[in-house]
């Protein structure tokens, strides 16, 4: 059975190349950075190339990439130290279909007194702009919008978010979680509006573990860990040198590949997307009428339970995901499709394609002969379904 692996929005293939980059660094050259010693030295020459390498992508200063463990890490970073920073500001503000790191740590500040205004979303997953105007005032610390959403791939209009935050906010900080926007669009924090970044590198080729906080210069900040005084005292503890050395190889294949993403790959994901709605009756896209990243695909089917879908592909060797959280054990779709106000017959029946560069259209041919018979099927089993093909 060949593997056709289209889940990388969770996460992805380690790029060979990135492979290759990061390998000697385990066994051969292991020094410490910070050690004062030629060993350690000539470690950190890498670190500061794959700094260098990370902030040519973002259109950023390399003075400006913190390295992290992970998107979570750095996004709790950011929002932390706005609150730190601006100890009598007591309002965060952010929208009802960000990512859980930024969302779970923004229900647990409202616990803690804190104000939280999560934004609303329409039928496309599209913000509304003026909401935002009317919710940023004096108190707001700071606001937090991701780039690109997960399950749908819809954009966000990052650069008017964050004009409308320094009109309006004070001083309020702006920061985006673009764990799924880097690599795959264009950014150019130089003439942003942003303050601070989220970046993971197991989305971009990159192994596990390894992640960016990008903050403007002369943003105050205060660091999440303390300790030693790595990443200039901004982020405490030893650097995972393969893991920073494996991102900023990745990183400077995704500014070669980009072109790539937004042609070739975008080029997979609309057939695909054509296909299936061709093939398979009472089909919808998720966010499909709002600007969207170039490889990912959210489609709803209705009668049908994403999680049986997800396992008959599986049986077939196809890999993706759903945006129902069936796969967590809860009934409910998830807070995504729910905030877009996706019928409950569809939000159920939600699957994810989220293509890379390593896809072929040999891999989407075998989506579109294998998907079309398997809801097929499951609409038999099912009884809404069963009324359905009795129409």
């Amino acid at each position: 059975m060949n593997e056709i692996y289209m889940d990388n929005n969770a996460t992805t293939k380690v790029d060979e190349a990135v492979f290759k980059e990061m390998r000697p660094y385990f066994c051969e050259f292991y020094g410490n950075p910070s050690s004062m010693h030629f060993f350690g030295g000539q470690v950190q020459k890498k670190v500061d190339e794959a700094r260098n390498r990370v902030a040519s992508l973002l259109g950023a200063s390399p003075d400006e990439i913190v390295f992290t463990a992970c998107g979570t890490e750095s996004d709790n970073a950011a929002i932390r130290s706005a609150l730190e920073v601006f100890p009598e500001r007591r309002h965060v503000i952010t929208t009802r279909v960000e990512h859980p790191a930024v969302l779970t740590l923004c229900r647990n500040l409202s616990k803690r007194g804190y104000r939280v205004t999560e934004l609303n979303v329409d039928g496309e997953g599209r913000l509304d702009l003026d909401e935002l105007r009317r919710a940023v005032d004096e108190d707001t610390a700071i606001v937090s919008v991701m780039w690109a959403n997960n399950e749908t791939g819809v954009v966000f209009p990052i650069e008017e978010i964050g004009a409308i935050v320094k009109e309006k906010g004070k001083g309020a900080f702006f920061h985006t979680d673009a764990v799924q926007a880097v690599g795959k669009i264009p950014l150019n924090m130089a003439t942003s509006t942003v303050d601070m970044l989220s970046l993971s590198g197991h989305k971009l080729h990159a192994p596990k573990g390894i992640g960016v906080l990008y903050l403007r210069k002369g943003v105050p900040f205060r660091p999440f860990l303390v300790g030693g005084h790595q990443e200039k005292n901004r982020r405490a503890g030893t650097e995972n040198t393969v893991g920073i050395i494996a991102l900023g190889k990745a990183c400077e294949l995704a500014a070669r590949h980009m072109d790539d993403e937004n042609t070739r790959v975008k080029g997979m994901r609309d057939r695909l997307q054509r296909e299936l709605l061709s093939l398979i009756p009472h089909a919808r896209i998720n966010g499909g009428a709002a600007e969207r990243l170039p490889n990912t695909l959210s489609i709803a089917f209705e009668y049908v339970e994403g999680e049986a879908i997800l396992m008959l592909l599986s049986e077939k060797g196809i890999c993706a995901s759903s945006g129902s959280a069936c796969t967590s054990g809860s009934l409910e779709p998830s807070h995504v499709l729910r905030a877009m106000g996706v019928p409950f017959t569809c939000a159920h029946g939600s699957v994810r394609f989220s293509l890379s560069r390593f896809n072929t259209d040999q891999d989407v041919d075998a989506i579109i002969r294998e998907l079309p018979p398997v809801i097929q099927r499951l609409r038999e089993m099912s009884p809404f379904g069963r009324e359905f093909l009795n129409r």
